[in-house]
Formats: C-alpha cells, sequence, structure tokens
C-alpha cells in the first residue's frame, strides 16, 4: 500500500496543494502543526499504520521533519517496519528494477537533500546573526520591542491584582495581558507575592 503523509505548520495553513498531489495513495495521515515537533498525533498514526511492504508517501521531504535527527529517527521508524519512503520532489526510482538497489539509491538522495537542507538552515541563521552583530556596532539593533513599560497602567493594575492574591489566570481575564506575558514582566520587575513564586 501506498501510505501518505501531509502537513502544514499552521492551523491556517491549507493542505490542498499536498492532498492533490497525494490523491492516488490508499489513505493518506494529515497534520496542522510545526515540524519542529515530533509530537504530530497523525505522524505517530501513520507510523503505527504502516506495514512491511507499505511505501510512505510525502510531496517534500521537510513535511516529515525539520532537522535532521528528527528525520533520521522517522525514517529508522519506516525502514524498522520494513516500509520504504518516496518523496514526490526528488529524483523518482521508479525505473530501477532491483528494490534493494533501489532503497539504496533512494536512501542516498535523501542523505544529500538532509545534509543539503541543514546546511541551508545553518547559512540562514549565521546571516541572521551577523546582520544583528552589524546592526548593533552600527546602533540600530533595538531586539524585540517591549509590549508594556514599567509605567503602563493596565500592567501596574496586572500587578496590583496579582499581590492582592488573583492567580495568573484571573489576572489575564480582568487586564486582557497573557498570563506567560505577565509572569515574564513578574520576572523583569521582581513582583512576587513570596519567595516560592520565584
Amino acid at each position: 500500500m501506498k501510505i501518505g503523509y501531509a502537513r502544514v505548520s499552521s492551523k491556517e495553513q491549507n493542505l490542498d496543494r499536498q492532498l492533490e498531489a497525494l490523491d492516488y495513495v490508499s489513505k493518506v495521515f494529515s497534520d496542522k502543526i510545526s515540524g519542529q515537533s515530533t509530537e504530530r498525533p497523525q505522524l505517530k498514526a501513520m507510523l503505527e499504520y504502516i506495514r512491511e511492504g507499505d511505501i510512505v508517501v510525502v510531496t517534500e521531504l521537510d513535511r516529515l521533519g525539520r532537522n535532521n535527527n528528527d528525520l533520521t529517527t522517522i525514517m529508522n521508524e519506516i525502514q524498522q517496519k520494513g516500509a520504504t519512503l518516496e518523496v514526490l520532489n526528488l529524483p523518482s526510482m521508479n525505473g530501477i528494477d532491483d528494490e534493494n538497489l533501489r532503497r539504496l539509491i533512494n536512501n542516498l538522495v535523501i542523505e544529500l537533500y538532509k545534509y543539503q537542507a541543514e546546511a541551508e538552515r545553518k547559512k540562514i541563521k549565521e546571516r541572521q546573526q551577523q546582520g544583528i552583530k552589524i546592526a548593533k556596532e552600527k546602533g540600530k539593533f533595538q531586539g524585540g520591542k517591549r509590549k508594556f513599560q514599567g509605567n503602563d497602567p493596565r500592567l501596574n493594575l496586572a500587578f496590583d491584582l496579582y499581590l492582592k492574591g488573583h492567580t495568573d489566570k484571573e489576572v489575564e481575564e480582568q487586564t486582557g495581558i497573557n498570563r506567560r506575558t505577565f509572569r515574564r514582566y513578574r520576572q523583569r520587575y521582581n513582583v512576587y507575592r513570596n519567595k516560592s513564586d520565584k
């Protein structure tokens, strides 16, 4: 059986393009979640579903995972089940009759693709860091702009509610400040009810 797997990074994104490319497979599993996470329900379901001789089909390799370690783990699991991986945007191995040779060449192509993708991600990170460094040297880099200043009335109301015993959830409901954001500001301004809150 050919088993498809499709993924987009968020619920707002559309799976249609991938699903159209996978319309010839027997069954499709799909997630709307970042590839940075291996905690993907439909990926797990697909890995549990596949059997020996099945072919897992994805439109692009990064639909399976975004880094080498995750990709290697997922690909190993596919191989341990006796299944193979077919990536639609990589060269097709259909003309090779020997299954072992086809699998070997397919794996080599995938390893090269993984290496290239990882190298490209590293280059992008390096360029970002260089850009930040140059901007800092020129005095232009401000970093992320803070949402609230120390004298912000809404933030001060949130601190006041918290110090009076309200929970982070109650503070969020009354001020509209996200509880995670509020915790960061409490730490930044050392606002604690007692030492155990730190």
